[in-house]
């Protein structure tokens, strides 16, 4: 007599990247506390886990994986990952891996990650001419980069800052952003990051992509949004694509696709219906 099948569980749906604020890093999660932690904040995981979804914060990520394999989702850029695959995230760029072999079973060990803020190393930089080469990958950070032959070395590396407090912790940061800066095989990854200073403008880009990521279900227009910020349509082609190194529409679609992707990962809802969920007309 054959088995009935086990019934279907759907899994819960998340188009937008969801931001991860401070009061939500719990210790029961291997989060250090601030002060452990001071700058550089070391965490490690395993899969499945509340912490893998799709998600950004302010800080930068290196995230290394160390076992398992899967789909990594960096920006728009969506790829396989496996064992040794190294990415420094920038601030604001969402991310997720999402394990494909596990099945059934708990991975105690997968993700080893360190986490740093953007402001202090500027601030150092701006009298420091040591870490020129590390704030220049750091701009390079706000596409996502992969970094290639330094798994081993970066593994080493995340010992060290672990096991280390203080000045100490600092010292062997240092030395694994040195590797990294001059770590001559890389590529970058997503073509989705914002490349403006701040300002009006980039509050108005914020916005904008907001909302894109947000509602990526309805109709949206480019002579509308040009018309709310009083911009004529080619003024507002020419903004938007400075502000985040996409044409419009190319945005729009890469977003659309990119929530797809998700959905077809994390759900159990038939492409057609994805389809026209995320603004799609066939």
């Amino acid at each position: 007599m054959r088995a009935s099948p086990r019934p279907v569980q759907i899994r819960p749906r998340q188009q937008q990247p969801e931001l991860e604020r401070e009061f939500l890093r719990s210790p029961a999660l291997g989060y250090e506390t601030p002060e452990e932690a001071g700058l550089v904040r070391c965490l490690a995981h395993g899969f499945p886990t509340p912490l893998a979804r799709w998600h950004f914060h302010d800080e930068y990520e290196l995230h290394l994986i160390t076992a398992t394999s899967g789909k990594a989702f960096i920006g728009d850029w969506i790829g396989p990952f496996e064992p040794g695959h190294l990415v420094l995230c920038g601030p604001r760029l969402p991310h997720n891996w999402i394990s494909l072999d596990t099945g059934d079973n708990r991975v105690d060990e997968r993700d080893l990650v360190i986490q740093f803020l953007h402001e202090p190393l500027q601030c150092a930089g701006e009298s420091i001419p040591e870490l020129s080469d590390v704030m220049q990958l750091l701009s390079r950070a706000r596409y996502g980069v992969e970094f290639f032959g330094v798994s081993e070395r970066a593994r080493e590396h995340w010992d060290r800052i672990k096991a280390s407090r203080g000045i100490r912790r600092f010292g062997h940061f240092c030395e694994l952003m040195a590797d990294l800066a001059q770590c001559p095989d890389y590529r970058l990854l997503s073509t989705v990051q914002m490349q403006g200073d701040g300002g009006a403008e980039q509050d108005q880009i914020g916005l904008i992509v907001d909302r894109i990521t947000t509602h990526v279900e309805d109709p949206i227009s480019m002579s509308d949004l040009a018309a709310e910020l009083g911009m004529t349509e080619s003024r507002f082609s020419r903004f938007f694509r400075r502000s985040t190194g996409n044409s419009f529409t190319d945005f729009v679609n890469r977003v659309r696709i990119n929530s797809a992707c998700h959905l077809l990962m994390q759900t159990y809802h038939y492409v057609t219906d994805i389809c026209y969920q995320l603004g799609f007309t066939n």
